[in-house]
């Protein structure tokens, strides 16, 4: 069986086709700049020459089209026809509370994912163009789709109910949500494989640092809490996002600035976090080489960070009355040395300690970072969202 998984974004298109008989990678790559002319195409098929264009590719269905296309190309192809692909997985950013795990696309499944793009306008329109540009082209072929939000549905009321009148949760459904779901279910079951650990009485913390970022609490394999909210803006410290903020300390600045809601929106969410307070770059490679070379505004950024992080992972470990596993994975979690040795160095009141020497080490596995005497396991486990899709999509259309 292969499978396509497509993970749409608001101006980006990633995606992989997997061979299911050995979850093998058949091919992978992403569009980059929807919406302008110089958009990129990066596709890099197993056993052949990797291939990059630059064109016009000004929404989300032309750019499927042009994977697509790819795909079954002579020269970079792995199909030679659209009807070897058995299904086709879709990463969906916001489900609401209606779905707790992986659905079949149905009209009823799409009318609910469209009444969700008020909780996130900037990823479910992306993901629905997704699904009608692949139904367009592979219109027999069943699609999936794979909720990030899915994960976090058995969370308690306590964890996911914010302290506002209730009515507005009953009329509006105003409550934490949470993301970055399939990661973080990912990488927990890999570790309790990796350290053959059973799922019962089992507590971890889950740190998706990426340029978004989320803590997760899971407990007996499930999400207890989360950072993220409402919306992927609560938590914290993220590459633009601001994190948790005082709401009156919104209301201030709106007034001061005289800002509109989409001023304000667009503030927090864009011009905030790592590039807010260090003026130099939304990226921790860059803040990190500014920290190297005393740039005090990096190196207040990079602290900040750190801290928030670190709170986080505390407030968790008092939320289960401990911590077994505490995983670092994404982007940052996965490639920055400096900042699990920081955030480390800070929880050895729980019996963390670091092997400094594995934690140096740059690797694509998964691995072990503490030491053997370490009462909590560190582990770094490069996660696998799009393996995730690709599994829930075969069980699903197989059933």
């Amino acid at each position: 069986m292969k499978l396509l998984v497509l993970n749409c974004g608001s101006s980006s298109l990633k995606y992989q086709v997997f061979n299911m008989q050995d979850e093998s990678v058949l091919a992978s790559g992403r569009v980059e700049r929807i919406g302008m002319e110089d958009a990129i195409l990066t596709h890099e098929p197993a056993g052949k020459e990797k291939i990059k264009q630059v064109k016009q590719i000004l929404e989300h269905k032309t750019a499927i089209l042009e994977v697509l296309e790819v795909l079954r190309s002579k020269q970079a192809g792995v199909i030679q026809d659209f009807s070897e692909i058995s299904a086709v997985g879709h990463r969906i950013v916001h489900g609401g509370e209606d779905f707790s795990a992986s659905v079949l696309i149905t009209p009823e499944v799409m009318n609910t994912i469209t009444e969700c793009i008020d909780l996130a306008p900037l990823h479910n329109p992306a993901n629905i163009l997704g699904i009608e540009a692949a139904r367009e082209s592979m219109p027999d072929t069943p699609q999936v789709a794979v909720f990030d939000t899915a994960f976090h549905q058995t969370m308690p009321k306590k964890a996911f109910l914010y302290p506002i009148p209730m009515q507005l949760y009953k009329k509006y459904k105003v409550r934490r949500y949470g993301f970055h779901g399939t990661s973080h279910k990912y990488v927990s079951e890999k570790a309790l494989e990796i350290l053959n650990i059973p799922l019962e009485s089992s507590k971890i913390i889950s740190c998706h640092i990426g340029n978004g970022g989320s803590v997760t609490a899971i407990l007996d394999g499930k999400s207890l809490d989360t950072s993220m909210g409402m919306t992927p803006l609560e938590g914290l410290m993220m590459g633009t996002r601001s994190g948790d903020i005082d709401p009156a300390a919104v209301l201030y600045i709106m007034n001061k600035e005289e800002y509109t809601l989409q001023d304000i929106n667009s503030m927090l969410n864009k011009h905030s976090g790592l590039i807010g307070i260090s003026g130099i770059s939304s990226d921790m490679r860059e803040i990190e080489e500014g920290l190297l070379n005393g740039n005090e505004n990096a190196t207040l950024a990079f602290d900040m960070y750190e801290y928030r992080i670190r709170k986080y992972i505390g407030a968790y470990a008092a939320a289960m009355n401990g911590v077994d596993v505490l995983i670092f994975t994404a982007g940052v979690g996965e490639n920055s040395p400096i900042l699990r040795k920081k955030i480390c160095e800070n929880l050895t009141y729980l019996g963390v300690e670091l092997d400094s020497q594995a934690n140096e080490i740059f690797s694509k596995s998964a691995r072990m970072v503490s030491t053997p005497n370490s009462k909590v396991k560190v582990l770094v486990i490069p996660t696998n969202e799009e393996l995730v899709i690709a599994r829930d999509t075969q069980r699903i259309v197989s059933s």
